[in-house]
């Protein structure tokens, strides 16, 4: 039986609720919004309801627009979770009129896709929601549950197979398995619900093509001539990719237009090991030329996780000259400018670019196997 892993974010939106908000809770498929919210249920015994929206009982008991109605088919709970929430027809009025008119009942919606839920309920729930992203396991929680040692010999096992919570822990063969089968069954979804998307085979290899890309600079139009479409669908896709919580992107920070590289993007993956699946490249660490990109897009990855833990609001870019200087990583906070440098082996220097430090007044920071503590986990 694999252990359950208390997540950070369980505590965030019990001190939100019955604010007279509704708490809306993003996040990919598989990454664990389900089981969070009937762990937080739980503890409501009757008073609280679980409802699937993919279900057409219940997207017909919530058909209706009448405050009664809908009361009466809610019933007299305190919490009611309603998971993925976007299957229902106008979902955004329909929580409008349940906030307003029943302020004592406390709802938790949840969307595997920031793009579609987003756009239903941003204007009718204007002022009246607390958002948060749900991300598969972070290195923060995983900590929680080991020690330094354990968690420095897990590590390549994350690089792997990622962190998603019904993958995390299993041994390697069932790791597989489980991560293919999301692959399969669960990345693509959403994705191809959205009009104009029709082909799955150009998505995957898509993906494919951004997968042997982490790290580096992203051509629209190259990517376009590769997949043999036109550039705006290429940026669409990737959109959309984006706000279904599979990749997310980095921009570059620029002041100085002369010098520095200023329109280019950086694609990575919020799972690496959903990465490796896309290729088909679970092979051992020892085995693989990009272990510099597997650790780069795994600490990037982390720190947005980290960040979102500890509420910490930063504006993150990466830094390039037309020099070829560059910084893997730039955090921009309260008037402060930090970079960081991912080196997977530890022995490796680091030279921060004197163009940076000039520029930006700012710190350079070497993250390696034997410093990412202070980066990932204090």
């Amino acid at each position: 039986m694999q252990k359950y892993i208390q997540r950070i974010e369980k505590k965030r939106i019990q001190d939100k609720l019955f604010k007279g908000k509704i708490v809306i809770m993003y996040g990919a498929r598989q990454v664990g919004k389900t089981t969070l919210s009937k762990d937080i249920l739980s503890e409501f015994g009757e008073k609280g309801k679980y409802l699937n929206c993919e279900l057409l009982s219940v997207q017909e008991g919530l058909s209706h627009r009448e405050a009664d109605k809908l009361k009466a088919y809610l019933g007299d709970y305190k919490l009611i979770v309603l998971d993925e929430a976007q299957h229902i027809p106008d979902i955004g009025k329909k929580l409008k009129i349940i906030v307003d008119t029943f302020p004592d009942l406390q709802i938790i919606a949840t969307g595997s896709s920031s793009f579609d839920l987003a756009s239903k309920v941003s204007e009718p729930l204007t002022g009246r929601t607390f958002v948060i992203t749900l991300y598969p396991l972070s290195l923060m929680e995983i900590s929680k549950h080991t020690d330094r040692f354990s968690l420095d010999a897990t590590l390549d096992l994350l690089l792997r197979f990622g962190s998603y919570p019904e993958v995390f822990s299993l041994p390697e063969k069932e790791a597989t398995e489980r991560l293919n089968e999301i692959s399969s069954n669960y990345l693509y979804k959403d994705i191809l619900k959205f009009e104009g998307i029709r082909k799955s085979s150009v998505v995957r290899q898509l993906l494919q093509l951004l997968a042997l890309q982490i790290g580096r600079d992203i051509s629209y139009n190259e990517l376009a001539g590769e997949l043999g479409i036109n550039r705006a669908t290429v940026i669409k896709y990737i959109d959309i990719l984006e706000q279904s919580f599979v990749i997310f992107r980095l921009s570059a920070l620029s002041r100085n237009r002369r010098k520095e590289v200023s329109k280019s993007v950086k694609i990575y993956f919020v799972d690496v090991g959903m990465r490796n699946s896309i290729i088909q490249n679970y092979n051992p660490l020892s085995l693989r030329d990009n272990k510099g990109a597997l650790w780069e897009n795994f600490c990037v990855s982390e720190r947005i996780k980290y960040n979102a833990h500890m509420e910490h609001f930063v504006n993150p870019y990466f830094w390039r000259s037309y020099t070829k200087k560059e910084v893997d990583y730039v955090e921009e906070s309260g008037g402060e400018i930090r970079g960081y440098e991912f080196k997977f082996n530890p022995q490796k220097k680091i030279s921060p670019p004197k163009e940076f430090i000039s520029s930006y007044k700012g710190t350079v920071e070497r993250i390696s196997r034997d410093t990412y503590d202070s980066f990932l986990l204090s």
